[in-house]
């Protein structure tokens, strides 16, 4: 646990939430500033500035807590769909340098979250940008 982490702190109860489920690992809360009803947040109990720290472990149950509360809220917000969202470093979005994912339930029509434009690319420009991901396997 960070000392000055306000995520930690919800995370291991020192702040109260709105908890909807909790586990030794983690707690998923609502999100105060919610994109649409019912918008929560997955929070690890233990410190981790980004995806990027996280252990193999931690990130793979993140995965099963998603998907485990996914299935749960799409239910009971009679929701359309269904957005995973994790942020990582200031200019992707990322405010709360805590990692964390957002269960966001999408209506038909809300409008909430505007992510891309698609842009172009060309074959040539896939390959390098593959041979450079690849290299750093």
């Amino acid at each position: 646990m960070k000392d000055n982490c306000i995520f930690c702190k919800i995370a291991n109860g020192e702040i109260p939430s709105h908890t909807l489920y909790e586990d030794e690992d983690f707690r998923v809360i609502f999100d105060l500033g919610p994109a649409t009803k019912g918008h929560a947040l997955i929070l690890p109990k233990k410190h981790y500035d980004n995806i990027y720290a996280l252990d193999d472990e931690t990130a793979s149950k993140a995965f099963l807590v998603a998907k485990k509360m996914a299935v749960a809220m799409e239910k009971a917000f009679a929701a359309d769909g269904f957005n995973i969202v994790q942020n990582n470093g200031e200019p992707a979005g990322q405010t709360v340098f805590h990692f964390h994912m957002h269960l966001i339930p999408r209506y038909k029509g809300d409008n909430a979250i505007d992510f891309w434009k698609p842009g172009s690319t060309t074959d040539e420009e896939l390959t390098i940008l593959e041979e450079k991901v690849k290299k750093e396997l």
